[in-house]
């Protein structure tokens, strides 16, 4: 009777293990599939629909090296750096010589602005011959903390570059002839042909300078300068250019916020002749949410002085914002909106003077560490405060331009850049009207 009941018993505990056994293994199973599902994700760049499969399951799972490394990889791509951490430290905590890991936790550390901590990381991963993180090249993200660090401490640096490029209109002139003008009854009057459009090749040559004199880790002066001249092959050296501008003040940081004050100056010349002088203060605020996001808001106080002529004299004013976004994938983005005017300093010229709004934004993607395709635009409306003089209209203008091209690193310390820009302006004022086409490529050494 005993054998038997002790048999029976065995075997009941036999099955009863099996089947818990085969229920164990069928929930382990589940859960693998929900990592690779994960993984499967962020292979394919879609990092916050992997972090919003795994983060229920964190409270569960946490712990599992395998989860939390897809926890970590899927947080990151979601720019959630905070959660990222606790799950990547989870995981080297149980495998501390874990590769991909160490870089990712790198990845992250950089994204809530630990830098010394993130290149160590970074670098290594580097060493051990893995070429990205979480989608981003590392040699893209090392260089980007270079950037950081040196913006915190003393330096200079400059370029000096050159191009040529063809432009369909030098002069931005209306692509009209002959046009009628109310002022005279109608009549059609005939454009002189230094005020008709012109197309020509051309070359320019440019060079500038940036620099920051750290005083203390809050204060530091800063200054730019930059030139570039332009000269025209078929335009008899009447649109040949020279511009140079200049500014100069100081910094103040303080946690995740910079301040900026500066002064500006610039000279601009055409045919060797000063056509624009400005001179004006720079206030600028900038704001770092995380190592991939920033805030900048600004304002800028011009005057702008045309020694030709006088009577185009105006104080301008323009307040604007921008956000910049480096994603996950290798794609940087920025956009922005600004409002402004410009008023007129001498009397009775209220045709003269305006007031702006305007939007403008890019992005730029890098196919390698060494090629990026870039494009940029932007939308301007100008509404001038009286009628015009020859037209009887009050002026309304509408400006848009795009700009597209390459960025390529041939070696180290060299850029080229072609590119292909177009401008329209549209206007009630026909001789405001005008189209620019402009393909150019150029090459920069930088120092």
């Amino acid at each position: 009777m005993f054998n038997a009941l002790s048999k029976r018993s065995l075997r009941t505990v036999f099955v009863w293990s099996l089947a818990l056994s085969a229920a164990a293994g069928s929930v382990h199973a589940e859960v693998d599939a929900l990592v690779r599902q994960a993984q499967e994700l962020s292979a394919s760049g879609q990092g916050e629909q992997a972090y919003a499969l795994l983060e229920p399951q964190e409270a569960a799972r946490a712990g599992d090296p395998d989860f939390d490394l897809a926890l970590g990889i899927a947080a990151n791509q979601a720019s959630q750096y905070t959660r990222a951490i606790l799950a990547l430290e989870r995981l080297l905590a149980v495998e501390p010589d874990n590769s991909q890991g160490g870089t990712e936790l790198g990845r992250a550390l950089y994204g809530v602005g630990d830098y010394k901590a993130a290149r160590a990381l970074l670098a290594a991963g580097k060493l051990k011959g893995l070429p990205a993180v979480s989608g981003e090249p590392i040699d893209q993200l090392l260089h980007a903390i270079d950037r950081v660090e040196q913006a915190g401490r003393s330096s200079i640096r400059g370029y000096l570059e050159a191009g040529a490029g063809h432009d369909s209109n030098t002069n931005s002139a209306p692509g009209v002839t002959n046009v009628a003008v109310p002022f005279y009854g109608g009549s059609t009057l005939t454009l002189s042909p230094a005020g008709a459009q012109r197309k020509s090749p051309y070359a320019m040559v440019g060079g500038g300078a940036s620099g920051r004199l750290v005083v203390d880790p809050r204060w530091s002066f800063v200054g730019t300068v930059s030139g570039s001249t332009r000269g025209y092959r078929d335009a008899n050296d009447i649109d040949d250019s020279l511009q140079v501008d200049g500014q100069a003040g100081v910094s103040y940081r303080v946690e995740r916020s910079e301040y900026v004050l500066a002064a500006q100056l610039g000279v601009y010349n055409i045919d060797h002749r000063r056509v624009r002088d400005l001179y004006g203060l720079v206030g600028e605020w900038t704001y770092r949410l995380d190592g991939f996001r920033q805030f900048n808001a600004y304002v800028q106080l011009t005057r702008l002085m045309y020694p030709q002529q006088p009577v185009s004299n105006a104080d301008r004013w323009v307040l604007g914002t921008t956000y910049a976004h480096l994603v996950g994938t290798g794609l940087w983005t920025y956009a922005g909106v600004y409002v402004g005017q410009e008023a007129e300093r001498a009397a009775g010229v209220g045709h003269l003077g305006h007031k702006l709004i305007g939007l403008r934004g890019g992005v730029q993607y890098s196919i390698t560490n060494l090629l990026s395709v870039f494009m940029s635009g932007g939308w301007e409306e100008r509404r001038f405060g009286g009628p015009d003089p020859l037209f009887l209209v009050d002026r309304h203008d509408e400006q848009v331009n795009v700009s597209i091209g390459l960025s390529w690193i041939p070696v180290e310390f060299w850029r080229v850049t072609p590119q292909y820009s177009y401008t329209s302006t549209r206007s009630n004022v026909p001789l405001a009207s005008y189209k620019k086409r402009v393909l150019s490529v150029t090459a920069r050494r930088e120092f």
